[in-house]
């Protein structure tokens, strides 16, 4: 099989000799392709690339630039079938989701063209002193490190904003799904972005990933991913003075009031936990319910949940496909198993991977519910990343949100109620960088997004987001 090769200078890069690694599906164990295991020399040539290409794509119109994203959109959504299957093919999530995500990262393109006149200073009359300007200019070579959990929104939440500010780019994609990502880039370039501006390196963050953070040249780095991961990149960023922005884990909670639509709420807890079979960082984590609405709600919950399709995400009728790779599998049912030994907590539905012919070569497991866990809990202490909802019975609005609290997490959370001063209160007490009411998960690009407390710190999205690209210049002029 022919390696598909990194993205460098514009060119498909990576001899096909040369060492590779394996990209699987998650579905059936099956090989999809091999990629270029990137090395230090890799990172060193994209980043050589991106420096080489910034001068001229900097002092490229915006508007320039946003033709060119304008077009990549188009192309994007041309081949939407062809991408979406390749997405879920390495990902394992139903083509529904990979339709949706592929759409998100077109609307992420668009949405930075109309953001090409925000790219302006400030003039500023200083009494006895003149005239002060500032003026905007683009950094130079950003990065990013991006998860396997959403590989192409997450791709176009990075790249979009520092390109449109005239910065150049190097992306890493996770090792189990960066055949998405290459083909973006490729359908970039294909729309007119001028080799080196974008170019990817596949290849382990303990190699590829830490040159990239180390290089000397790299002014930007933005990370999405687990915290502790997050935390050596800050520690390595910090001596370079490099900007950092960091998405890292959450444990959100969701809050169901007494007074919510049922119905709705439910239907947002199945979604809000188990859509990509619950691998979100802002998935709904823990759930806090009022005592007085907990029977009715849970039995809802579970007949909504019995009634999802675990599959292939390949197969129309899938509603949650497997987990993406062994370890995330091997996880969960170490949690399952802790939970059975240590009898905390009661398995109400699910908690073993499906009985299935054929499937033991996939990482299938059963979207479950538990209750009657402990607050020491693993699972409301840990970012469980799979189909594994806690339900914690609250007696009030008070408790729900010192649950809520209690986690070292501050992603985000939502609460369910009818109530304005619920709301309200919760808004002003929840500790979440997000917050949904009545409603969770959905991220649209024109709003900031990013956490507090361990889930990192600087924002994605919205046009504030520009300035992480910028650095501000002031002119003083005395006339």
């Amino acid at each position: 099989m022919v390696a598909m090769k990194m993205q460098i200078n514009g060119k498909a890069t990576g001899a096909c000799g040369s060492e590779s690694f394996d990209v699987k599906n998650p579905a059936t164990g099956k090989l999809l392709e091999q990629v270029p295991l990137g090395t230090e020399d890799d990172v060193a040539l994209a980043v050589e690339a991106a420096a080489s290409a910034f001068e001229s794509w900097a002092s490229t119109s915006p508007q320039q630039r946003g033709v060119i994203f304008y077009r990549a959109a188009g192309l994007v959504r041309e081949r939407k079938e062809e991408i979406a299957t390749l997405l879920t093919q390495e990902q394992g999530k139903p083509l529904a989701e990979s339709r949706n995500e592929l759409e998100g990262f077109a609307h992420v393109l668009e949405y930075y063209c109309g953001l090409t006149g925000s790219l302006r200073g400030d003039f500023i009359p200083v009494p006895g002193n003149g005239y002060a300007f500032t003026v905007s200019k683009p950094l130079g070579v950003c990065a990013a490190i991006i998860p396997w959990n959403m590989p192409a929104l997450i791709m176009g939440w990075k790249i979009a904003p520092a390109l449109i500010s005239g910065n150049t780019f190097v992306l890493k994609p996770a090792s189990s799904t960066p055949l998405t990502n290459l083909t973006l880039a490729s359908i970039l370039n294909e729309a007119g972005l001028p080799a080196g501006v974008l170019n990817v390196v596949t290849g382990p963050g303990e190699t590829t990933g830490e040159s990239l953070v180390r290089n000397p040249r790299v002014r930007k780095i933005s990370f999405t991913g687990e915290s502790r991961t997050g935390i050596r990149v800050a520690e390595l960023a910090a001596s370079g003075m490099k900007r950092v922005t960091l998405e890292l884990g959450g444990s959100d909670p969701m809050i169901v009031c007494d007074d919510a639509n049922l119905e709705s709420a439910v239907a947002g807890a199945i979604r809000g936990r188990f859509y990509n079979c619950g691998q979100t960082c802002t998935a709904v984590k823990r759930l806090y319910v009022f005592e007085s609405v907990a029977n009715e709600f849970v039995r809802k919950l579970e007949a909504g949940v019995k009634n999802l399709k675990v599959g292939n995400g390949l197969d129309k009728s899938t509603d949650m496909g497997p987990l993406n790779n062994r370890s995330q599998m091997e996880y969960i049912k170490e949690l399952i198993a802790e939970i059975k030994e240590k009898e905390e907590g009661k398995i109400i539905i699910g908690g073993k991977a499906p009985e299935f012919k054929g499937w033991d070569r996939g990482y299938f497991f059963e979207p479950t519910l538990v209750s009657g866990v402990p607050d020491d809990s693993r699972l409301l202490k840990e970012e469980v990343f799979g189909p594994l909802l806690p339900i914690v019975i609250v007696k009030n609005l008070d408790e729900a949100i010192e649950g809520a609290n209690r986690s070292s997490y501050g992603l985000g959370a939502s609460i369910w109620t009818k109530d304005l001063d619920r709301v309200r209160i919760g808004c002003e007490q929840v500790n979440a960088g997000i917050i949904w009411i009545n409603q969770h998960l959905k991220i649209a690009p024109e709003v900031p997004f990013g956490g507090i407390k361990e889930s990192g710190f600087g924002r994605e999205n919205g046009p504030d987001v520009l300035s992480e690209y910028l650095e501000s210049r002031t002119i003083m002029l005395k006339t």
